[in-house]
């Protein structure tokens, strides 16, 4: 099978470092060929800024081509079944990117795949995103370990990469999430059987208190929008805001994936404020995204 991305337990915990490392210099030199004569579809179930921006200006720019196509545009919106698109797709392409709804879709494109399949998103997973909030993490403090992380908001997709990170480091993860929201318990018993130190509890400030890296998302996700006015009422009193930032550790960081629901999840204060690095997280997206295509396609 060949070398995929679905989740970040893919690329072992000793592979990170020069994944990141990499990841860095093609920061500081973005134009390389290591992808060139290579093409990468972008297949697209669902809605995408940083995700489609990202991987698409990164596949230009490591001398490649990307085919960006969108349910709505191709033959999987007239129901064309996933292991055929799968097929095809493998004698065009070399790589597929695969933003979709349940984390069994991805699975099943990759089984049927024959070039290395990376999740761009799925229901339960968002493993590029949270890979990018590490190197974040690692550029702001020059490690990851010895921090105190916080989430605090739904016990989503980002609350289960990150959860999954911190068993693969052992991290220390405190997980802030209203009742009914919690993460999947096996994940987090997982996480704790591999040397993780994972907190859950419904007071954000108990979460956040000392806490050097702070992390949020929107409380309703794709495909949850006829939720939204319930979650809103769960989720009062989880906005990180000013006061929440202040129990924080003096050094913290605030991150979000974006996009951002500004005044429910967090401030635009915050957001736009010194401790936010949302906006040099977006961008390491593009950095961190060739890294991840250049493994999986071995092209270093």
């Amino acid at each position: 099978m060949p070398r995929g991305f679905l989740t970040l337990s893919d690329v072992v915990p000793e592979r990170w470092p020069a994944l990141w490392d990499r990841a860095a210099a093609l920061k500081r030199e973005r134009i390389q060929r290591t992808l060139a004569g290579k093409s990468v579809a972008l297949v697209f179930e669902k809605a995408s800024t940083r995700t489609r921006v990202s991987f698409e200006v990164g596949v230009f720019e490591l001398g490649g081509h990307a085919v960006v196509i969108s349910q709505q545009g191709s033959q999987l919106g007239r129901g064309e079944p996933l292991p055929d698109t799968a097929r095809v797709l493998s004698g065009y392409c070399h790589a597929i990117v695969f933003r979709t709804f349940g984390q069994e879709r991805v699975a099943e494109l990759a089984r049927f795949a024959t070039v290395p399949v990376v999740n761009g998103l799925s229901d339960q997973h968002h493993p590029c995103q949270v890979a990018t909030d590490l190197f974040t993490v690692r550029e702001q403090f020059g490690r990851i370990d010895q921090l105190v992380y916080a989430w605090i908001g739904d016990g989503n997709n980002m609350a289960s990469s990150w959860i999954e990170a911190a068993g693969l480091f052992r991290l220390e993860l405190r997980l802030a999430c209203p009742d009914g929201y919690a993460p999947d318990p096996a994940l987090v018993a997982a996480a704790r059987d591999h040397g993780a130190t994972i907190t859950l509890t419904r007071d954000p400030r108990e979460a956040v208190t000392g806490a050097h890296v702070i992390s949020t998302d929107v409380w309703a996700s794709m495909g949850q929008e006829d939720e939204a006015a319930r979650r809103r009422a769960a989720f009062a009193g989880y906005c990180v805001d000013t006061a929440l930032v202040q129990r924080a550790s003096d050094r913290a960081i605030v991150l979000h994936c974006l996009p951002a629901h500004r005044g429910e999840e967090i401030t635009s204060d915050v957001l736009d404020g010194p401790r936010s690095l949302a906006w040099v997280q977006a961008e390491n997206r593009l950095h961190v995204g060739k890294a991840i295509l250049e493994h999986v396609l071995e092209s270093r």
